[in-house]
């Protein structure tokens, strides 16, 4: 089963495609992951994918699609994969659908997990990382027990530049500008299917399973 996760940022859909891949025994995939896991290896791909990202750039669509491509090919992914943070874009979405094809290979599944930007705007600025030891809290759903102090070791909780309102809401009119016209896309290749993230985790990831199983 072969699934690509959608949503904006903070939707939650880095978490259900966990959970997905743990009830299917897939691989998740993230971009960033690949890009670390090649640069750490030191592949001839990696090494390309250092050099724009060291210069402060993105890495071309086109080197991207050849580092999943890639990944693609590992004994792990034989029974499907959850890719999540890729395609982000039409282009990105026309070009793996054609990479795949020519393997006489598609997606199975397109998962919207739908948001409104209020409520992400809310939900992102509410959490609160320890820069000492990486915790993660949120003010009202998973709040430290002391205010502003690390559980775990005591430092300092703060709110990170990417989780204030005004980014967040930046990175949403980016999401939109850019992945919005995915949902169509996916839609006219009867392959979408949209599931509520206002909800709890557990229903959410309920909810997927109704479709995917």
């Amino acid at each position: 089963m072969k699934i690509i996760m959608l949503g904006a940022p903070g939707a939650g859909k880095g978490t259900q495609a966990k959970l997905i891949a743990e009830r299917y025994g897939i691989p998740h995939i993230s971009t960033g992951d690949i890009f670390r896991a090649n640069i750490k290896a030191g592949t001839p791909l990696g090494v390309k994918a250092k050099s724009f990202i060291d210069q402060g750039l993105l890495v071309p669509d086109e080197l991207t699609l050849e580092l999943i491509m890639d990944r693609f090919s590992a004994a792990d992914c034989a029974d499907g994969y959850v890719l999540d943070g890729f395609p982000r874009t039409l282009p990105q979405a026309e070009a793996l659908a054609k990479s795949l094809l020519e393997k006489g290979e598609a997606i199975d599944f397109a998962i919207d997990v739908d948001v409104p930007d209020e409520r992400i705007v809310n939900r992102m600025s509410g959490r609160r990382a320890c820069l000492k030891c990486g915790g993660t809290y949120h003010v009202k759903y998973n709040p430290p027990a002391v205010d502003g102090v690390c559980d775990a070791c005591g430092a300092e909780l703060v709110l990170r530049d990417d989780d204030k309102p005004e980014t967040v809401a930046k990175r949403l009119e980016v999401y939109h500008s850019l992945t919005q016209p995915l949902i169509e896309y996916y839609g006219n290749a009867g392959i979408l299917k949209t599931v509520d993230g206002t909800q709890d985790v557990d229903k959410v990831f309920a909810d997927i399973m109704a479709i995917l199983d």
